[in-house]
Formats: structure tokens, C-alpha cells, sequence
């Protein structure tokens, strides 16, 4: 029942959200983002000691063959927890903030939240496929009626990007169902379907293209620099730190498990255009002076290593890429954090025109530096024990992969660093002499998100425990 009141809590939520007025919406955001997150944190501990408790079933479509199927492995409960925590750090930043038609805002970021929520936790393809769908659509509504000057064409091709890939996807699941003895759409049926090698190897294009569209990885990612920068900032958070996970999550429940042979056949091919990605995106990063454009490509780039990890094939690998799916979501999230903090102060986005707020706001400068610091893996951070396992993971299945891979790792700290010394460094302007430090909301929401690094970087553990037993699932199936 656990598992079913995170994707109903904000289900509900976000429906009467759209009725309410004044404060209403903006106050029922926050307690609902809560409740799901003490719903998580009782399903955490269910977890440890009885993991069977938190599946549930019933009929759906039985025409079709379709159930109502959700539960939570270790992969799951990683990602409801951290898209749990993001929300409500988002609504506790944007607590201040006002927005026109709060009401529908509101209403989309939660409903958002419940397809996210139901992407995790589905064992059924077409339920997974109703989720993605609206996890979906909530966004490109945000974006369309609260985006920049741009946002018209940039969701435009957002919405056809990622619908063209989610539509290839359901020519896959639907050929696949086709196959199976029974006509089901369950997890069961869909990974004992006997495919041939040939079938496979065609399927996992279908699959693959929808997955790398939503990470994204190249030449899939031209879509997601302009929405990240024309998007209000709370929705880029959930684009970049939750719903990016979406399509990696897409590739270790589904793609791998039901079509082994042909992610084996296509491993090095998805690990060289997803290095490409690493490179290419961090050299541009160099050359941004947008900062939400230069967050967006840094992305891009810790993205795909992931994906790379996942292909390499090896138990290592994988372990690191779903630990950093938490740790990548948290550090993001910090960046975009002090990002809407500063575009709220300062009303700019533009590194040029920014330096010196170290002297007028220490606490901001002083977390952004943290989480900078997490962002390029740096020990004793949280961003550390993942980067650390995905390039060991890659280094068993080819060294020079590893190596290419790694150069990654050097821009990050050129792009981010220098990121760092424009932002909160040099000499201060007529406009930076302006900024004010850190109000109690989001002192307190950075406040978490340093704590989560410091914690994890130190003591990784628990994260590493939590994964374990799909990390041995996917590996034997695989």
C-alpha cells in the first residue's frame, strides 16, 4: 500500500490544487511533497526487513492484459527518495516566490511528481508506459506557460523529441507483447519473452533511442540546453535531477533484462556515443558564459558516463551508476538552487556580468563551492564513490574507454571551477554590490543538500547496501 500512496498522494494533490486559490496551492505543494516523503522513509524501512510487503497488483485493462503491477527493488526506493527529497527542496525554495496561475503551476509540478513516481515503481510495460507519458506532460505545459521568450519553438521540440521516442518505444512494447505466451504486459512475461538475437538486436533500437532521448546522450541531446534555459528554474530542477533518471532507470529495468542479446551487441556502440557525449559536452561547457546553459551541458556529460557504466557490463559499474543517481540528482539540484537564488536576486544569468558575491553573501558562496566541489567528484563528497566505481567498472571492460571517459573528469573541474571564480570571486559590480545572503528557506533547503553530501561522501554505505540486490539481479540477467 506503501508503494501505491506515492504515486497517489501527488496523483490527488495535484488534482485539487488546480481548485484552490491564494496560498492554497502553494501551501498544499509543500505538504503533499512532505507526506511523500515520509511515505518513502516508512517504505525505506519496510524495505530492510520485508521488500515482498511493498508489491502490489490488481486488474487494469485485463482485456489487454495489463495490470495494475507496482513495487520497489533496491533501484526503485533509490530513486522515490530522491525524487521525494527534490520536490520538497524545490517547494521549500520557491515558498517565496510568486508565480500567475499558481494554482495550474502547482497542480503540474505535483502531477508531475506522480508519474515520476509511477515510472519507478511500475512492473507492468504498459503501466511504465502510461507513467512516462505523464510524467511528461505535466512538464511541457510548465514549461510552455511559464518558460522564457523562447519557449514556444524550444518545448515545441522538446515535446517532439521526447514523444517521437516515447512512441518508438511503444512499438517495441508492443511487439514484444505480442510474443509473449501468455499476451501480458507484466515484468514476468515480458523478460522470460524468448526472442531471437536478430529481433533483439532491431528491438533495442526502439528502446534505446527513447531512453537516449530523455538521458539525454548524443546526437540525442540538442533539446535539452534551450529547455533547461527557457524552462522556469523549479521545473529545470526536475528535468535535470529526477526526470533525466527516467531514461537511464528505462535502460537497466527494461532494456537490459528483456533484451540481453541485444544490448550485448550494441554495448560498444551505446558506450562510444555516450563518451562522445562526455567530451563534447564538457568542452562547450568551457565556453559557456550562460549559467543555466553551462549546468545543462555539465549534465549532459555526468549523464553519460552513466550511461557508458551501464553498458560496460560489469557488476562494479552498475553499482556506481545507481548510487549516482541519487548523488548526481542532489548536486544538480544545489546548482539549480543557487541559480534561481541568484536570477531572483540579480535578475541575470549571464557569468559576465556576476563576480565578487563571496563579500556579500558568504553562506551562498560558501555552498556553492560544496556542492561545486561534489560536482566534480572530489573525495570525501558524495559525488566521489560512484565516479569512482563507473570508471573502474569501465576501466574491467576496456581501459581505453576508461581513458577517454576520464578526460571528462578534467573539464568538469575546468568548467566548474572557473564557473566558481566568476560567480563568487574577482571584484564585484555595481550589481553583484547588491546581493543579499541566504533567507531561512533557503538557507535551510542548501542546508540539506550539503549535509547529503558531506554525509554520503563520507559514508557511502548505506547507498551502497541499498542498490546491492539489483545490482546482482541485473547482472545475472545480463
Amino acid at each position: 500500500m506503501l508503494t501505491v500512496l506515492l504515486i497517489l498522494i501527488p496523483l490527488v494533490t495535484g488534482l485539487i490544487a488546480f481548485g484552490l486559490k491564494g496560498s492554497g496551492p502553494k501551501t498544499l505543494g509543500l505538504i503533499s511533497s512532505l507526506a511523500s516523503l515520509a511515505v518513502t522513509i516508512a517504505a525505506l524501512f519496510q524495505f530492510r526487513s520485508a521488500p515482498e510487503s511493498l508489491s502490489h497488483s490488481c486488474n487494469w485493462i485485463p482485456q489487454l492484459g495489463a495490470t495494475f503491477s507496482v513495487g520497489l527493488d533496491g533501484m526503485g526506493m533509490m530513486l522515490s527518495l530522491l525524487t521525494s527529497i527534490s520536490f520538497v527542496l524545490i517547494f521549500i525554495v520557491i515558498n517565496k516566490r510568486e508565480y500567475d496561475r499558481a494554482n495550474s503551476f502547482y497542480a503540474l509540478m505535483l502531477l508531475s511528481q506522480a508519474g515520476l513516481m509511477g515510472v519507478f515503481t511500475a512492473y507492468d510495460a504498459m503501466l511504465f508506459y502510461f507513467f512516462w507519458e505523464l510524467a511528461l506532460i505535466p512538464v511541457y505545459f510548465l514549461c510552455s506557460l511559464w518558460g522564457g521568450e523562447k519557449r514556444i519553438p524550444v518545448t515545441f521540440k522538446f515535446f517532439v523529441y521526447t514523444f517521437a521516442g516515447s512512441l518508438l518505444m511503444l512499438i517495441g512494447i508492443i511487439y514484444i507483447y505480442l510474443q509473449t505466451p501468455d499476451h501480458s504486459f507484466s515484468y514476468a512475461s515480458f523478460t522470460t519473452a524468448a526472442l531471437p538475437k536478430e529481433t533483439q538486436s532491431c528491438l533495442f533500437w526502439l528502446f534505446f533511442v527513447a531512453f537516449a532521448i530523455k538521458m539525454p546522450i548524443f546526437p540525442f541531446h540538442t533539446w535539452q540546453p534551450d529547455t533547461y534555459e527557457q524552462s522556469p528554474t523549479p521545473v529545470t530542477m526536475v528535468l535535470s535531477g529526477i526526470m533525466v533518471k527516467m531514461g537511464l532507470f528505462g535502460v537497466i529495468r527494461w532494456l537490459l533484462p528483456v533484451l540481453p542479446q541485444g544490448a550485448y551487441v550494441w554495448s560498444d556502440v551505446a558506450i562510444v556515443l555516450s563518451i562522445i557525449g562526455i567530451v563534447y559536452a564538457s568542452c562547450i561547457a568551457i565556453v559557456q558564459s550562460d549559467f543555466k546553459r553551462l549546468i545543462a551541458y555539465s549534465s549532459i556529460a555526468h549523464i553519460g558516463l552513466m550511461s557508458a557504466a551501464i553498458f560496460a557490463n560489469n557488476e562494479q559499474s552498475l553499482q556506481g551508476v545507481l548510487v549516482q543517481f541519487f548523488n548526481h540528482g542532489i548536486n544538480i539540484i544545489g546548482l539549480w538552487i543557487i541559480v534561481e537564488i541568484i536570477q531572483d536576486r540579480l535578475k541575470v544569468k549571464s557569468l559576465n556580468e556576476l563576480g565578487g558575491i563571496a563579500a556579500y553573501a558568504p553562506r551562498m558562496a560558501t555552498f556553492l563551492v560544496i556542492i561545486s566541489f561534489a560536482n566534480i567528484a572530489l573525495p570525501l563528497t558524495n559525488g566521489f564513490i560512484g565516479e569512482f566505481l563507473m570508471f573502474s567498472g569501465l576501466y574491467q571492460y576496456n581501459p581505453w574507454f576508461m581513458a577517454v571517459a576520464g578526460l571528462g573528469v578534467i573539464l568538469g573541474a575546468v568548467y566548474t571551477l572557473n564557473m566558481v571564480q566568476k560567480v563568487i570571486f574577482g571584484q564585484p559590480n555595481q550589481l553583484t554590490e547588491t546581493t543579499t545572503d541566504l533567507r531561512g528557506n533557503e538557507l535551510l533547503a542548501l542546508g540539506v543538500v550539503v549535509a547529503i553530501i558531506l554525509v554520503l561522501g563520507v559514508y557511502p554505505k548505506p547507498m551502497l547496501e541499498l542498490v546491492q540486490s539489483t545490482t546482482e539481479l541485473v547482472n545475472k540477467v545480463y
